[in-house]
């Protein structure tokens, strides 16, 4: 019987009554005689096809029990099974699977969490705030108008944890299972780039440490300013130390440049962040990958170069979005 599906059943029940011998039926679904003389048999004496209930094994937990893991877990979503094992009352024979499997029940599975920025009370004020004086901006009419600006750092090479090997018993370590990887990721090249609805700006490669003073002349100076030509442009980067300098500041203001205030640590409603993010990707997928921080800038140029503008546009759209879903997680962290 658990052999044969619902449909399978009902097929091999019209084909008994049609006249249809047990065992040409039993041939035909590749199950025993005895499995259709069963359903044959539960059928007039029931009038039905489905298997009967079964008492199955013991449940190894109470209600209490249950009630217990689940309010545990809700109350801190970090906790181990094992954890939660150890702490349940009474004298019980429980194992770690066990209690998964009553979270499981309860809608509550293991999954990698979100990481994100830690968000003090002022933050999340601040967050609405900001979110609250741009919810009736539209793209139409002001986000076009942005450019977002910011700096990111990529590594030669990345190792977090999600890659595989398939290697049979005791191939832990052959040559060919042993992930090899420099230390500290074998460095990286950080680099600075923005976006806009009409267009990006080139990568600029940023070494070593970046104070206010290489800010401006290094970066704003000889590309951001050229960008923000159009007197409608608003110019838009994050509360690092070198972006809100006074020596940064002047600069901006003796240039007349419009200045879009931010939220502090809210990378999520940058758009660029998606767009870092796409780049290490393509990167990735290269079939040669970068063999050392010249191979990897220049790999980083070229991906840049052919991000489909349609890609950055359809980002920027999303600022809308953004600020409905910080107004409404009430400053706390969002799906961006």
């Amino acid at each position: 019987m658990a052999r044969l599906s619902r449909e399978d059943r009902q097929i091999a029940l019209g084909r008994l009554q049609a006249g249809q011998s047990q065992n040409a039926i039993a041939r035909h679904f590749h199950v025993s005689q005895s499995t259709i003389s069963r359903l044959w048999v539960r059928f007039q004496a029931t009038g039905a096809i489905a298997d009967l209930p079964r008492a199955g094994r013991p449940r190894a937990t109470t209600a209490a029990h249950d009630r217990f893991i689940r309010l545990r877990h809700l109350r801190n979503r970090f906790l181990s099974a094992s954890s939660s094992v150890q702490a349940l009352p009474g004298p019980h024979r429980l194992s770690d699977q066990t209690v998964r499997n009553r979270l499981h029940e309860a809608g509550l599975r293991a999954r990698r969490p979100h990481r994100g920025a830690v968000l003090t009370r002022r933050h999340r004020q601040n967050r609405v705030q900001w979110g609250n004086q741009h919810l009736r901006w539209t793209v139409r009419n002001h986000w076009r108008h942005v450019w977002f600006s910011d700096e990111s750092y990529f590594l030669l090479q990345r190792h977090d944890g999600r890659r595989r090997v398939y290697r049979r018993v005791n191939e832990r370590y052959a040559p060919n299972c042993v992930d090899e990887a420099p230390v500290h990721g074998g460095g990286g090249v950080m680099v600075w780039g923005a976006i806009n609805t009409a267009g990006r700006s080139t990568l600029v490669h940023v070494q070593g440490r970046i104070t206010a003073q290489r800010y401006v002349e290094e970066i704003l100076r000889p590309h951001a300013l050229p960008l923000l030509a159009d007197q409608d442009a608003i110019f838009q980067q994050d509360n690092a130390r070198p972006h809100t300098a006074r020596l940064t500041t002047q600069f901006l203001t003796d240039h007349h440049v419009q200045v879009l205030p931010w939220p502090s640590m809210s990378p999520d409603m940058n758009p660029i962040e998606h767009l870092w993010d796409e780049l290490d990707r393509r990167v990735r997928r290269r079939e040669e990958a970068p063999a050392n921080h010249r191979d990897l800038l220049q790999a980083l140029q070229e991906e840049w170069d052919t991000i489909p503008q349609q890609d950055i546009r359809h980002l920027i759209q999303s600022m809308p979005r953004r600020c409905r879903a910080v107004v409404a997680a009430q400053g706390s962290h969002t799906p961006y």
